[in-house]
Parts: C-alpha cells; structure tokens; sequence
C-alpha cells in the first residue's frame, strides 16, 4: 500500500464515533473500524476499492497485509514460487487441494495441474511473472491418480521486482451451484478448521465463533456470544489493541499479535488476520477474523531470549544484556552531560567457602549475595554477573561522584554479614573497583577493564574495601573516608554542638525565633562549621543521623525557652536534600517525640532551599505534605538564588520566606538589592506568607527592611551563632544590637 493510499485510509476513519465498549481511548473510529483496524484488517473504503477491481488482484508492499484479506475468502489464493512451490494459501485452497495449509512438504501447485493442460499452465506461469496485467486460464485439476478433477479458472498477477506469483482459483461451476458448493465447503471448513474463526458486529461484539476458538479460551460458544472483544483481554491484551489503532491510523500495515485472557485465568498470545463484513450497499457489519494460538511458540521464544539475557542462577542480567546497558547508559549520560559510574565486585574468600561447603552451598552464597547487592542500588541501576562470583553495577545519571562511593560502602557493609548456609555460616567480603564515565573511558570494553583494574587494586591493597581507576580519585576517596569515619565517631562521642541566632520580630522588637546552627568539635582541628564537613555527612548518609541528632535537640531546646520564658518561641532547623530521600516512617518518630515533650508542633521550622522546590518528584511532595500535616512549619532558606516560582510556593504551602544575605549586605536607598527585596516583601505578604532577612550587620540596612515592610530579621546586627546557655538571657528582654 503506497503512501497516498495510507492516507487516504487514515482520512476514511478518523471521523468522532462511538468508542468500543470497555475500550478508553479509541473513540475517533468506529467501534468494528477501531477494532478491524487494530487487529490488521481492511476498513471499508479500502476494501470497496478492492471489489471494484472487478477481480484485479491488487497488490501490497506488505505482504501479511496483503495476505490477511484473502485467508477467509470462499475462494481458493494461492501465493507460488517461480518453480509454483506453494508459499502461502487460504483456507478454501488448502481445502481444494486437500493439504496442510503451511505447506511443511513445499509441494508445487503444478502437481495437480491435469497432465494435458500443462504447457498452457507453464506459458501461464511465465506470462504472469513477466506481465504487470493479470493472466487468466481455464484448466482442469486434480488430486491424483485416477481423481476425475475438476474444472477451475486461474487468476494470475506477478509482484515486480519478485519472482512470486498470487494466483485466485474459482469453480468453473455455474454461479448458484458454485455458490452453494461453496458456502457448504466455507460451512464445513469453519466448524471443523484447527484454527479460531471469531465473527464480532459492528459494535464489536461476538456475534459468531467456531468450535475451536471458543475451546481455544476454555468458554462454550453460547458463552461467547455478545460478549464485547476487550472481556476476553486483561490491560496488557487491551493497550496492545490501543497502540494497534493508533498505529494503524498511522497508516503501519502489519499482522499483529494479541494477549487474550482463556477462562481460567491464563494467558493465550494470538496472532490474528482479519476481513472486513459488509453488506450489499457497501455498510460496515463487523469483521470475520483467523485467529492462531501462538502461547507456546511466545513462551518459547521469551524464554530463548531470557536464557541469553540473564543469568540462570541469581536471575540477573547476564555479560550479554550487561554490555548492551552499559552502551545504551553511556550514550544517555553523553547527551545528557551527567556521568556514570561502573562497579565491579568481586567476592573475597568465595572459592574457600566453595570449596568447603561445596558447590550448592555456594551456590546459595551468590543467590544471598546478589540479593543484598540488589538493596543496594536503585530501580535505575543495573546489577549484573558476570560470571562466578563477579558482578557489576552500572550508575548511569550521577551529578556527584561520592554517590557511587556511598553505593560501594553500602554494598561492602551489606557483604560483610555472616551469610546463613544450611546448618553452618560463611563470611565474605568484596573488592569493588570503580571507573567513572567519561573521565576514565568512552568506550564500554575499556571503562569495564578499567573497573577490573580498579578491583584488583582494591584486592592488593588488603580486600573489603573499594578503589577508584586512577590514584588521584583514589586520594581524594580516602580522604572522604576518612572523613565519613570522623563523622561516625562524632556522633557515637556526642562532639556535635548547636548554637542559635536570634530572629527578631521587627514590629515589636522581640526575640521570637532563633535559627539552630549545626558545630562540629572536632578533637584535633577544632570546631568546625558546617561547610566543612556537610558535603561528606550528605555522600555517606550520616547526615540522615546527624538530623535526627539536630531536631530531637532543638526540640528539646525549645521547650526549655518556653517554659522558661513562659510564651511561644520557635527554633529553625535546616533539613539536607538527602532527608527528604528517606520513607515518612523517619519523619513520624519525630513527630512521637514532639508528643512526648508536650511541645507545640509549630515550635519547629523546618528550612529548605529552593533547589529541593525543583525537583518534582514524589518523595519531596510526601515529605512537605507530611510536615505540614504533623503541624510543623516550613521556612524557604537562600530564597532569591534560585529558579523559584509563585506556582511552587502556592503549591508547597510555605510558611517563611527568607531573603539571602547576598541582596542584604550591599543593601543601600539607592541599590537595586533594595528593589528586590521590596519586591520579595510584597510578593510574600501577598501569598500570606512572613518574611525574614538574613545577614543583617548594620543599622542602615535594618532600617531600610523596616521601611520595606520586612517582618523578621537575623545577622550579626543582633548577635552571632552562641551557645543556647548565652542566648537565655537576650531571649528574655527586647532585642539589642550587638557591642
């Protein structure tokens, strides 16, 4: 079917009518057009087109197309070879012919031409291939040796550019005769074929069905009946039949396959080929379809393909599918300018337990191990085995390379536990050796031997540990580590400490708020801010317990000052992009603990940055969500440096918005900072929201946020970050500027 005719197709059934009963989606055709067209079948002008030919044999690029129209016709289609080896032939033919309708023994459709006609079939043959116009011939055949045959008029037209013939065979019979010959020969074949034969009307429901199809899905025939097409489908076989529209009005000819659902539950992949049923005025009444089980032939061909794709004993991806992804990941992270991480992991002291517990029990070991390697990753990653007791993992997506060390550091922790193994236990560790694209390589072979290397290193300098590629990544991963295991101690020996900033209310000059300002007393470099050691707390996963550390704190902190003070006051607490990755369990034992010290949950705010507004993803939505349903109060910390919205501050419910310190500090009557943070002041209140000014160090500055409305402010005007035992006595009287 050339590309004109597409067209002319798609323009024919694209007008607005009823949808298929039970089918969303598709209600731009006819209910029998939508699901003819689908299933690979001919829409009515077309085929009127066809009928017009007055008996030309039309021709088609696609030759499944071309054949599904003819496999239930009650005439005999054959398609033959030069040397007329029947290829294909419908269901009367093979009738007529009395053969398999495959054809498995490649006979000749000349064996059956009677003796005397042969030389006039043989100039038919010829002149057939050779001529564009079709050739017809009267002739007699016959099934064999001493069959009287019967007479036949052959209708014949080549396919340029092939050496195939299409040949149509009627009964030289009279017209009724043949007729009735027929329709009993169509009856007969019908209720007895080997194959599904399902009739649905215009509405596209079951009007008839044979034998055979309805034993095919486990139902009677009288089950069957008036039953929409999509009851016999679950969701799979239902969006197969959506895309087959969409793609058939796309003008795609090709013999589909569809996921039907038998009585009992199970799943039969069909292939089916399709008529159109018209009446004499040429108006659609459904569509006559040949349908093929094809279940064991799918089920064979998946399991052919995941044999070669994954691996038999941990289920995984295989070497194959591995250096497939691995390609398919390294041209994403090209274009979309992030790069990748690979692992390869190779078990310490595997062969001694292979070898003393035996090979099942290994065996066992690699299944438990990929299990836990598998916890490890994301649903984006790919674990794979290579083979024996080495995998990989594929880090595709990655903005910040300590994400791949934190991924290693979880998998070699998660190795190092006893694995049970029957009666008895047996411990490993891993290697990891870690190469990093585009750095390292761009090409996937070199980038995976480069990861090889790295795991060797990692084995040579003592096992259970990873390595980087090259020696400066390495350097720089110890000194991460290094860090991480300071940070472990830090937490384990209390040397964190938290000291506070008042917010002044600048209506009324009263301290009511105070910012919670992480410290790290370190034991030989001092204290530490947190520039110093966040980035290392957030890549190894600390932080989610330095947070908790800092918010059961202030909340306990801000008790106190209540009680004390006998009013309400609030502590800020800043919250890592890496929290909100957490599940709402984590967040819900904060909340149990707000109870327990009988403490308003607005005594706490919770400040975000606006990069964390970006990103849309589900867990950042649950988590503000679950915030503000546990009655805590959420803060937009640095706001003006990001790509913020009003749509994302509607969206989030914000409480506070807090100009940065970079608009504050050059802040003048004449500046443009002043502009902007007039601006940010106005917009705030308009959306109901308080606002707060950090970094205020002058008086001038202050007195211009007060002029602008501004309702809190905080910097070093007041007072720096003190200990909570030196903030008691300035949260007890107005707010003072600092000596």
């Amino acid at each position: 079917m050339d590309k004109d005719q597409h067209a002319r197709q798609a323009e024919q059934v694209t007008a607005i009518r009823p949808a298929v009963p039970g089918l969303a989606g598709v209600d731009a055709l006819l209910p029998g057009e939508a699901v003819l067209a689908a299933m690979g079948g001919t829409p009515p002008a077309v085929y009127s087109g066809m009928q017009r030919a007055t008996g030309e044999l039309q021709l088609a690029n696609d030759q499944d197309y071309f054949n599904d129209l003819y496999l239930l016709a009650p005439v005999g289609y054959f398609v033959l070879a030069s040397d007329t080896t029947i290829l294909q032939m419908n269901l009367v033919g093979a009738d007529l012919l009395g053969l398999p309708r495959q054809n498995p023994d490649g006979v000749p459709f000349r064996n059956y031409v009677a003796q005397r006609f042969m030389a006039d079939f043989d100039a038919f043959v010829s002149n057939s291939l050779a001529s564009e116009e079709p050739q017809r011939l009267s002739l007699q055949l016959t099934r064999g040796r001493g069959d009287r045959g019967f007479a036949v008029t052959l209708l014949g037209s080549g396919t340029p550019g092939m050496s195939q013939l299409r040949v149509v065979l009627e009964m030289a019979e009279g017209k009724l005769a043949a007729l009735e010959k027929s329709e009993e020969r169509f009856r007969r074949i019908v209720h007895s074929a080997e194959e599904g034969i399902w009739e649905i009307d215009a509405a596209a429901r079951t009007s008839f069905v044979n034998p055979k199809m309805a034993a095919m899905l486990g139902y009677t025939i009288e089950e069957m009946l008036e039953q929409p097409l999509v009851n016999f489908m679950d969701d799979e076989g239902r969006a197969l039949l959506e895309r087959n529209i969409a793609r058939r009005q796309q003008g795609m000819a090709e013999r589909h396959e569809f996921k039907f659902l038998r009585r009992d539950g199970s799943d039969m992949w069909a292939t089916l080929a399709t008529n159109p049923i018209f009446d004499s005025d040429g108006s659609y009444l459904g569509a006559l379809a040949l349908v093929s089980d094809i279940t064991e032939r799918k089920l064979s061909t998946e399991l052919i393909w995941h044999q070669a794709n994954y691996d038999s004993l941990t289920a995984l991806p295989n070497r194959n599918m591995f250096q497939d992804r691995l390609s398919q990941e390294m041209k994403k992270a090209r274009r979309d300018g992030l790069f990748l991480a690979l692992l390869f992991i190779d078990l310490d002291q595997f062969k001694e337990i292979n070898d003393r517990l035996g090979h099942e029990m290994g065996d066992a070991l690699l299944v438990e191990a990929a299990g836990r390697v598998g916890a490890c990753v994301r649903a984006s990653d790919t674990l794979a085995r290579l083979g024996g007791d080495e995998f990989v993992v594929i880090l595709p997506g990655l903005d910040h390379v300590t994400s791949a060390e934190r991924v290693a550091q979880q998998i070699i922790a998660s190795l190092n536990r006893p694995f049970v193994l029957g009666d008895t236990t047996g411990s490993v560790s891993a290697s990891i050796g870690i190469a990093l694209h585009p750095s390292d390589a761009n090409d996937p072979e070199q980038l995976l031997r480069n990861a090889d290397q790295a795991m060797y290193a990692a084995k040579n300098a003592g096992r259970n540990r990873y390595s980087y590629f090259t020696p400066d990544m390495q350097a720089a991963a110890q000194l991460r580590l290094r860090i991480t295991r300071d940070l472990q101690m830090a937490v384990a020996n209390e040397q964190f400490e938290l000291h506070y900033q008042p917010i002044v209310n600048l209506h009324t000059g009263a301290i009511e708020r105070a910012e919670a300002l992480l410290r790290w007393r370190h034991p030989e470099r001092g204290m530490l801010n947190p520039v110093d050691f966040i980035g290392s707390a957030e890549a190894s996963g600390i932080i989610l317990e330095i947070g908790d550390w800092v918010f059961r704190h202030a909340a306990d902190q801000a008790k106190r000052w209540q009680d004390e003070l006998g009013r309400p006051f609030q502590i800020s607490v800043n919250q890592s992009p890496v929290q909100f990755r957490t599940g709402p369990d984590f967040f819900e034992k904060w909340m149990h603990y707000v109870e327990r010290l009988h403490l308003a949950p607005r005594s706490i705010v919770l400040e975000i940055t606006e990069r964390l507004l970006l990103d849309n993803s589900s867990p950042v939505m649950e988590r503000l969500r679950q915030f503000k349903s546990m009655g805590l109060q959420v803060a937009l910390d640095d706001f003006g440096t990001g790509h913020s919205m009003l749509a994302h501050l509607k969206n989030f419910d914000i409480d506070y918005l807090k100009i940065d310190r970079s608009f504050v500090m050059d802040l003048a009557g004449d500046s443009g900072d002043l502009a902007l943070c007039e601006g940010i002041i106005v917009m705030g209140h308009k959306l109901g929201l308080k606002v707060v000014a950090e970094g205020v160090e002058t008086e001038a500055q202050l007195n211009l946020l007060k002029a602008a409305g501004c309702d809190y402010a905080q910097g070093f005007v007041y007072a720096r970050p003190m200990p909570a035992s030196q903030m008691t006595p300035l949260a007890r009287g107005p707010a003072r500027f600092a000596s």
